[in-house]
């Protein structure tokens, strides 16, 4: 069936089939009582699903990525009135490798690793990266593949089903003070980045920034407290808060970005 999604922007034609499939789901569950789940999505393929789920009032979902607060998650469908443990039901698994903690290794270490061995990118959730320990969630598929992993690169690991709780961290920021004329997008875009707003103009209109995983390319589009904007190649940051008026009419405003 053809689907309407004139009510989001900058689709792909990967992104229209995903989110037809997600739709032809509901239907199934609410015609035949079929539960089904998706391979892991990443932020923006999560918030395009809540999007489209609630253009058609469907509520019998739930996106889960192993922990409260996962970036990358599942998605499960399932009918009206089912008594299952949805978050049990969905087919993950934590792995969590230790090795060494003077031995320094991070996320691309990991996910290169996972990656040789013929795993796609959609068979593999959050990697948490933690010291000397490192917890990351697949999809059961993947499990034996994953768990016969004895190197990351040139560093021996150990590995074990579970999820270590130590690997969850505070994100970390650095905080950015400043006053901009508007909540304006070049404006935020100019203090969080220290450049000039001509240059954050020229990032947005050449496509390269994302409001809420989206991409933007309205330099007077406005910025709403707490949104994630990203800028490729420059990180990611928010609009903590804003902190009241200049004497010159101008906003105090504080930006956290990621560091």
């Amino acid at each position: 069936m053809q689907r309407n999604f004139s009510f989001l922007n900058d689709l792909t034609d990967d992104d229209k089939r995903l989110l037809s499939r997600f739709l032809d789901w509901t239907e199934m569950a609410e015609e035949k009582y079929i539960t089904k789940h998706s391979a892991f999505l990443d932020e923006r393929q999560c918030m395009l699903c809540d999007k489209v789920m609630a253009s058609v009032k469907y509520e019998n979902y739930l996106l889960w990525g192993g922990y409260e607060g996962a970036e990358r998650k599942m998605l499960c469908v399932f009918p009206p009135y089912s008594d299952e443990d949805i978050k049990s039901s969905f087919p993950m698994t934590a792995v969590t490798f230790r090795y060494r903690s003077e031995d320094k290794l991070d996320h691309r270490d990991f996910l290169g690793s996972l990656m040789a061995l013929g795993i796609t990118r959609d068979c593999v959730g959050d990697i948490l990266v933690g010291e000397g320990l490192t917890s990351v969630f697949v999809k059961d598929t993947a499990v034996r593949d994953v768990m016969s992993v004895s190197k990351i690169g040139r560093v021996g690991v150990k590995t074990e089903e579970g999820f270590a709780p130590e690997t969850l961290t505070t994100p970390e920021f650095r905080e950015i003070t400043g006053t901009v004329a508007s909540l304006r997008l070049d404006s935020v875009l100019s203090l969080a980045l220290r450049i000039s707003r001509e240059k954050a103009a020229a990032l947005i209109k050449g496509g390269t920034v994302e409001i809420s995983h989206v991409r933007c390319i309205q330099t007077s589009k406005i910025v709403e407290v707490g949104e994630k904007i990203s800028a490729r190649g420059f990180g990611k940051f928010f609009v903590r808060s804003v902190d009241g008026m200049s004497h010159k009419d101008r906003l105090h405003i504080t930006i956290c970005k990621y560091i």
